[in-house]
């Protein structure tokens, strides 16, 4: 297996942030919020953990007097989340090889009346 799943990710909120923040440089908070239907605060607690564990980074600033804060993939990020996705591909290929092997062997209607 050349992906390596990645247990940053492994709550389908963390992984919806990182796939949006995957398309771009950065996003503003709210997008992001928006995007993975998340309240403000569960948010603020993925982000803080895919911070934490370098995945993400967090920077604060102001559009005129009202603060803003945006979210990026950092590089690590980045090739983790890559790495993530085709780990689960690579899971999905081989459940659907082994899904086929597995149809191919049974026994149709027709091979097994007897003659």
């Amino acid at each position: 297996m050349s992906g390596v799943l990645d247990d940053a990710f492994r709550a389908t909120a963390r992984l919806k942030i990182a796939a949006f923040l995957s398309g771009c440089d950065e996003a503003e908070f709210r997008a992001v919020q928006d995007y993975a239907e998340l309240s403000a605060s569960a948010l603020s607690k993925h982000a803080a953990a895919l911070e934490e564990s370098g995945h993400l980074a967090i920077r604060k600033g102001h559009v005129g007097k009202m603060p803003r804060t945006w979210l990026a993939l950092t590089d690590f990020g980045r090739k983790a989340l890559t790495d993530h996705l085709a780990a689960l591909q690579e899971i999905a290929d081989s459940a659907a090889r082994h899904a086929m092997g597995q149809a191919s062997q049974k026994p149709t209607a027709s091979s097994s009346a007897p003659r």
